[in-house]
């Protein structure tokens, strides 16, 4: 199961820089002005063989200290439940302030492994400052600059030594069957289509359930259909919908996707696309998992008719684009209507990610298409590709084209030739991996 990584901290401590520096992205916005992280960054970190997500927490500026204080805390007691390993992240420059001593006092009553990170130590003297912060109570602090990187090559290694390598309750899931992801913003209806797909008339042969901030997998084997139901515990609670609990669904969407094949990714049909429809969609892309949206409420649509379907569908295709071959299904939680045609098009969805295409009916058709639109020339250079193949037993559709100069091949190419495979052979929901490799 993926492991989770949360950095917490008080405002301009150096968060989001050390965010980017981690993820080797610019992902999070990095201003002096204290408070500029308001939405949350998230991000994948690979270390010494190690895959892991990463996640950089907020705080926001606002017209009282003890309201701004507050905030704070909702994001630490969030990450405390959620992550796996915290970084405390203090500022060298500063010393221990009030807020530090605060967020410290919290972290030390929790079970999990905390690093304080003590930043910004490239700053002048700031580095003489470290031994300060013993006084916080949660251990060596590890001196870093995220601005250029030092130190943060020993931060990873206690993160990747601190981090469980295995939960217990994952033993009992069996690999060979699939796994569904109910994910979507708070109130699209998440909790009432969970218990239309298990309800009243149960046939759940189990329900393992790891501990609070892990997922829970309902085993679904009726009508002929064996999977497994990825759900969260946050999605069973009932909370006032508030910041805090818009970053809380955002981790529990974060754990869902990654522990899925397929994402069932619900959006209501009262309320449209909106922005977190959107956060979530580019979280299952970057995670390259399945998908089947499913337009929940639409009893209750104000437009109901096929025209009123059909735009709503170019819109959703619209706002998602460029991926936008993916089965779009309108259904109801309330009045079960389309229910059994989301699951039915989900386990679709998962046999098409794992289909093979011979070798030689993918030459056939491939290198034809390839001989009537080449790939354009390049200072002069021509590719040639000569041969493709698909990768066998791997997790997503993965196409591999053998040719002379793999370099000159540049994304707008790579788009054709998968656009080409998905006019002749099915792969809708899933996504496709295309690699150029020199023969």
């Amino acid at each position: 199961m993926s492991k989770l990584i949360a950095i917490v901290g008080r405002p301009n401590v150096g968060k989001s820089t050390l965010f980017n520096r981690l993820t080797h992205t610019r992902a999070a916005i990095v201003d002096g002005t204290a408070g500029t992280t308001r939405d949350r960054q998230y991000g994948k970190v690979d270390w010494c063989g190690q895959e892991f997500s990463i996640i950089d927490t907020g705080g926001w500026v606002v017209n009282s200290d003890d309201i701004f204080e507050e905030e704070i805390n909702k994001q630490v007691h969030i990450a405390i439940e959620e992550a796996d390993v915290i970084l405390f992240v203090v500022d060298a420059t500063t010393g221990v302030t009030d807020l530090d001593d605060h967020v410290a006092a919290i972290l030390r009553r929790s079970k999990k492994p905390v690093i304080p990170v003590a930043n910004k130590t490239d700053d002048g003297d700031a580095r003489f400052n470290v031994s300060e912060f013993y006084s916080l109570g949660l251990g060596d602090p590890v001196d870093v600059s995220a601005v250029n990187g030092s130190g943060t090559g020993d931060l990873l290694d206690l993160v990747v030594k601190d981090m469980p390598q295995k939960d217990e309750d994952d033993s009992d899931i069996e690999e060979h069957i699939p796994r569904f992801a109910i994910v979507g913003r708070p109130n699209a209806g998440k909790s009432s289509i969970i218990n239309a797909f298990i309800g009243e008339d149960r046939h759940i042969v189990t329900d393992i359930a790891g501990t609070t901030r892990d997922s829970i997998y309902h085993r679904y084997n009726k009508f002929g259909f064996d999977f497994y139901l990825v759900d969260t515990a946050g999605i069973r609670k009932k909370q006032k919908v508030d910041e805090g609990i818009e970053y809380y669904s955002v981790i529990r969407s974060i754990r869902a996707i990654e522990n899925s094949d397929v994402c069932i990714l619900l959006i209501d049909a009262t309320r449209g696309i909106e922005a977190q429809d959107a956060n979530i969609f580019s979280l299952i892309q970057r995670n390259k998992k399945g998908l089947v949206v499913c337009v929940n409420k639409w009893d209750i649509a104000e437009d109901k008719s096929v025209e009123g379907q059909k735009r709503m569908e170019t819109a959703i295709r619209a706002r998602f684009a460029p991926f936008t071959d993916f089965p779009i299904i309108f259904a109801s939680a309330l009045t079960k209507q389309r229910i059994f045609k989301v699951i039915e098009t989900a386990a679709d969805v998962y046999k098409r990610r794992h289909q093979v295409i011979p070798t030689s009916q993918l030459n056939t058709y491939m290198l034809d298409v390839i001989q009537q639109t080449p790939p354009p020339a390049n200072k002069g250079k021509y590719v040639k590709i000569k041969y493709v193949t698909m990768l066998k037993d791997s997790p997503v559709p993965t196409f591999i084209f053998f040719c002379n100069l793999p370099q000159w091949v540049k994304e707008p190419y790579r788009r054709f030739l998968e656009n080409k495979i998905r006019e002749h052979w099915d792969f809708s929901g899933t996504p496709i991996q295309i690699f150029m490799r020199e023969k």
